[in-house]
Parts: C-alpha cells; sequence; structure tokens
C-alpha cells in the first residue's frame, strides 16, 4: 500500500532567462537566475546536484544532475503572481489582468474613499518601500491610507499597524477587491501592514494578505480538493486561489518560516498536496534590486532544501519551480517575463531525467495530477510522468 505526496516549492519570482515575447512586455535580456550567479556567486550545492542550473540558456554547472529538470514557457498574458500560479495548476489566462501604469482613475478613488470613509494617499505606480519613506509619516498624521500600484495588475494598501489596525486594513482591501471587478478587475488587492517610527525606519510585516480574483476556471486544487485529497496551502498559496480547493491554510513569515513548517508538514502530516510559495525572493530582493540579499536567500534556501530531500518518504514527489521572473540586476523593479525551472526530485527518481522546454507551465500541474492518479481532462498541459522513469 502506497502514499503518493506532492510537494510543490514555488520560488516566488526565479526566472531563469527571457521567453520569446520578453520584448513585448519590456523584459529583454532578462535572467533572474543568471545575472544573481554572474554577480554574486552564491554556493548552491543542492539546487546544483539536481540541475537548477541546466536549466539557464547555458548551463552554469558541468556536473550530472540527480533529478528531472527542465524549463517551462508561459502560455498566459501576463507575468504577475496569479496568472503564474493558475496556470501551473492548469487553468490558462487568456486575457490579461488590467493594470494601472498612471494610477487609479479618480473615479475609483472617489468611490473607494467614500466606501471606506477615509481619504487616501498615492494612487501612482511605487515600490512598496520607497512609498513608505515617502508617504509613511504623513499617513501616520492623517490617518489615510496609501494606495498604489505597479506594473503588475495588483491594487496595494499600506498602513501604520499602529494607525490603522491589520483587522481594518483588510476590511478596506476587503471593500477594495469588491470594487475591482468588471471592467476594473484585477489580479489581487494586497494589503500590505507596516511598522516603524519614520522614514528610512518603516518596515513591512507579516500580516500581508492577498485578496485574489476567483479562479475563471477549475484547477488542480480544486480537483485534488475535490477528489479528497489533503491540500495543504502554504504561504499566499491560499490567497493566489481565493481559497478554492485549498483544504488548510498555513501563513508564513519569510521563506525560512515557509520551509520549516513545510519541512514539518513533510515529517508529520499525511496531507497529499503540500503547497507552499516562498515570497521572499520576489518581495524582498528581486522588487528591491537586492541581488546581494537574492544570492544569500537562494543559499539559505539550498541548504534548507537539503533538510527536507533527507526527509522525504518512498513515495514523496518534489516539484521546484517559480511563476515569474524578477531580475534585480534589472533597470526597473517589476517582474521579468522569463521561463521558470522545473525540477522534480524524490526518492524514486533516480539518475538525470532532461525534460527540455515545457510548452506552459501547466505541465506541473499535469504531472501532479498524474502522480496522484487524478483525472487530467479538461485542465491545460502534458504530464511528464513517464519522462521520470517513476510509475
Amino acid at each position: 500500500m502506497t502514499n503518493r505526496r506532492v510537494i510543490t516549492l514555488i520560488c516566488d519570482s526565479l526566472g531563469v532567462g527571457e521567453l520569446p515575447d520578453a520584448r513585448d512586455f519590456g523584459d529583454e535580456g532578462s535572467n533572474t537566475l543568471g545575472h544573481v550567479l554572474e554577480a554574486q556567486h552564491p554556493q548552491l550545492p543542492t539546487l546544483t546536484r539536481l540541475g537548477l542550473l541546466h536549466t539557464l540558456p547555458s548551463p552554469a554547472s558541468t556536473d550530472i544532475p540527480a533529478a528531472a529538470f527542465g524549463r517551462m514557457n508561459e502560455v498566459s498574458a501576463g507575468k504577475d503572481t496569479t496568472t503564474g500560479h493558475w496556470e501551473m495548476m492548469g487553468l490558462i489566462v487568456a486575457d490579461p489582468f488590467r493594470t494601472y501604469p498612471n494610477g487609479f482613475p479618480r473615479e475609483i478613488i472617489d468611490e473607494y474613499e467614500r466606501r471606506i470613509g477615509r481619504k487616501t494617499l498615492g494612487n501612482k505606480p511605487a515600490s512598496g518601500t520607497v512609498i513608505l519613506d515617502e508617504l509613511g509619516e504623513e499617513h501616520m498624521r492623517t490617518g489615510s491610507p496609501i494606495v498604489y500600484t505597479s506594473a503588475d495588475s495588483v491594487f496595494q494598501v499600506a498602513a501604520h499597524e499602529d494607525v490603522i489596525p491589520v483587522e481594518e486594513l483588510w476590511r478596506i482591501c476587503a471593500i477594495a477587491r469588491e470594487l475591482m471587478r468588471g471592467e476594473h478587475n484585477i489580479g489581487r488587492i494586497i494589503a500590505r501592514p507596516f511598522v516603524g517610527s519614520g522614514a528610512g525606519h518603516f518596515k513591512r510585516t507579516a500580516n500581508r494578505k492577498d485578496f485574489s480574483v476567483r479562479p475563471t476556471g477549475e484547477t488542480v486544487v480544486e480537483r485534488a480538493h475535490n477528489a479528497g485529497r489533503e491540500v495543504i496551502g502554504l504561504g499566499k498559496i491560499a490567497d493566489i486561489f481565493d481559497r478554492v480547493g485549498i483544504g488548510r491554510e498555513i501563513r508564513t513569515e519569510s521563506n525560512s518560516d515557509g520551509m520549516r513548517k513545510t519541512l514539518e508538514l513533510v515529517r508529520e502530516s499525511n496531507a497529499d498536496f503540500i503547497f507552499t510559495n516562498l515570497v521572499d525572493f520576489d518581495s524582498k530582493y528581486g522588487h528591491r534590486n537586492d541581488a546581494v540579499g537574492y544570492a544569500r536567500a537562494l543559499e539559505t534556501f539550498d541548504g534548507e532544501l537539503a533538510a527536507l530531500l533527507a526527509s522525504l518518504r518512498e513515495d514523496d514527489l518534489v516539484f521546484i519551480s517559480a511563476d515569474h521572473g524578477c531580475d534585480p540586476t534589472d533597470v526597473s523593479t517589476d517582474h521579468t517575463r522569463e521561463y521558470v525551472p522545473l525540477i522534480i526530485t524524490g526518492p524514486r527518481i533516480r539518475g538525470a531525467r532532461p525534460l527540455g522546454t515545457r510548452t506552459t507551465f501547466a505541465d506541473l500541474g499535469a504531472t501532479v495530477c498524474d502522480y496522484l492518479r487524478l483525472p487530467s481532462a479538461g485542465l491545460a498541459g502534458t504530464s511528464a510522468l513517464p519522462e521520470l522513469g517513476v510509475e
């Protein structure tokens, strides 16, 4: 009697080179992993052994991988978190979510202010840390939340936890979610609570919460849940899928907290599908153009991954991938349109298994379905299971 289990680790923003249409997104030449390796030379023995460096346009290692390795092309029209995760789980996003490169229309802001009973500050594209230094003190004086966006499909609301308590911030973000539908459908509303005494000392907290759109079709997580499989989402996974198909949600404070909690589940839980997002790569380093921090985070993850792999059961299958790029050496602070890696490992995978370039992120979800013995009809993607030497 076997108990097949899938552990999926999403290194948020770990792209591995520009997609053929990167120029259309202003991302020509982007290569998140490649540029971090070139600039900082992090030591990644576990990821190197698994084949991550072989997923780059020019393999950065001569070692023979000990796992299945390849890269995936994004078919969906976007480069945001929601689009990437949905496609990974078998749902192609044909129509991109709305973006607001010049800020939100005045009528939207006026209606939002009317509904929440407060004036707002900002209303422009901005780096989350820069805008806190710019407007955080004014927010503390006035009580007006800071509204901002980026090149991605997001409506972000920042507030100091001592000025607008977290529960109240979440409430006014839920109001924004109701407002930003239909013509103004946007991928995510993000609550960005912060603390600190003034400019230069503000720090975002772990009480972030995302209010995503509901998936427009069935995903692998929903199918697994409906088939009686236990699906646990760690980090912002539950937010990304609007909790559809997520049986249990576990919030995390950092990459290391996410890995620690994932390891605890691997050792103690009988869940069928453990799905973890490691957001620090994106939020703390990619968006802040911090290649040094990105490299250190990769080294930390590499060590934590080694501990997780040593704790696997015989029938565990681990997927390591990303949802988009966010090249920290790029001139912008926005996501980048890139291939993402596909690493598949576990006790049953022996020796190098080249997977090539997959035509869609959805091949990951199709492989999950196949391994968990779930029907894949109606979902995008082609399973790589026959290429793994695993029945």
